[in-house]
């Protein structure tokens, strides 16, 4: 990069209140004292959402990630209008949270269980929210009057796993959430990649065998029906009513299901074992095709990542001639909230890749 280039874009940046002069450094032997500059993260906020199939985690958080205010709000599976008007509440709280004085809202990132046009702003299917080729942005637009950025919820952890978690420094990544269902956000070249239907990384798709092909899947797919969080505890209920057991409660989670594994209950070892296959088959897939640095394991089920990551790695030991790095979420719930950070500076600023860590 050239020296005009690099001041202009410093101009652009101070007229944007994005960094700011903070004096001069060491005086130098030779020449004038430096005069330095420091990333401005604190006097601008973003307001980032994930929306869940069973309930909407939001937080509004300064450029350097600090987060200000986290709300969590109940998602209605399959309650379309319900599930806008809560999403609506959540945004109204967020903007009416205490924040410093003088302190801007830059924008809204809102990840979505399912595919997305991201540039049109339109969730064209989110099963578990009943949003079928749903404008969501424009509504969100015309009700806020601030700008509205639709992504894919684990592309949107992707990004916060980037800038903020495991993969700062890291060039090519994937990163799973497990949890209501399964899905992927795949970084290339430090690049979100979204496909040419802007559907890359849905591996809950993926059929983890034959026996799963000439089927039709018009909710969740083959993969997540058994390996997610959902499809844990329905083989736990069908487990329990083929066994005319009635142990199988409404509030039965699969966190419940590995702490009866934990514990030694072999009903559970089993559907665990089940699911470490499952989850090794699409890990050992993802490893053939993209061949990344790092697979990040987040999402619900990643809480149980002490029985996931070790049997996983041995499973595919010696099946593929590079075994990524794979790791458990730092993040945790919060990893949309930070790619919130930096969808919409990557919008605003027009760069495609913006870390406050570099």
């Amino acid at each position: 990069m050239s020296v005009p280039t690099a001041m202009r874009i410093v101009e652009e940046l101070i007229a944007m209140n994005m960094v700011h002069d903070i004096g001069f450094g060491k005086e130098t032997r030779v020449g004038r004292p430096r005069s330095l500059l420091e990333f401005n993260g604190s006097s601008f906020a973003v307001i980032g959402i994930d929306l869940g199939g069973t309930k909407m985690l939001g937080g509004i958080a300064n450029l350097t990630g600090q987060v200000q205010k986290e709300i969590c709000l109940p998602s209605y599976p399959n309650r379309p209008e319900e599930n806008l008007n809560q999403l609506i509440d959540l945004i109204e709280q967020l903007l009416a949270s205490p924040r410093p004085e003088g302190q801007e809202v830059l924008g809204v990132g809102i990840g979505t269980p399912g595919i997305t046009l991201a540039a049109e702003g339109v969730v064209t299917w989110a099963p578990s929210l009943g949003w079928r080729d749903f404008p969501l942005a424009k509504l969100l637009k015309e009700r806020f009057h601030i700008p509205i950025f639709i992504e894919n919820d684990v592309n949107l952890a992707a990004l916060g796993e980037l800038n903020f978690g495991a993969g700062i420094g890291v060039k090519n990544l994937v990163c799973i959430a497990v949890g209501t269902g399964i899905g992927s956000g795949v970084i290339i070249g430090g690049l979100l990649y979204r496909g040419a239907n802007q559907a890359a990384g849905e591996i809950g798709y993926m059929a983890p065998g034959i026996d799963y092909l000439n089927r039709r899947y018009e909710g969740f797919g083959a993969l997540e029906s058994l390996a997610s969080g959902t499809g844990i505890r329905e083989r736990a209920c069908a487990y329990f009513q083929h066994n005319e057991n009635e142990q199988c409660v409404s509030d039965l989670n699969a966190e419940d299901v590995f702490q009866a594994a934990r514990m030694g209950e072999e009903w559970a070892k089993q559907i665990v074992d089940d699911t470490l296959n499952y989850l090794a088959l699409a890990i050992t897939n993802i490893a053939c095709l993209l061949n990344p640095d790092m697979i990040i394991l987040g999402g619900g089920v990643s809480r149980s990542a002490d029985m996931l990551i070790e049997p996983i790695l041995k499973r595919i030991e010696g099946v593929i001639p590079y075994v990524p790095r794979l790791v458990a979420s730092p993040l945790g719930n919060r990893a949309a909230l930070l790619g919130a950070i930096t969808l919409v500076l990557n919008d605003i600023l027009d760069y495609s890749v913006v870390n406050p860590h570099s």
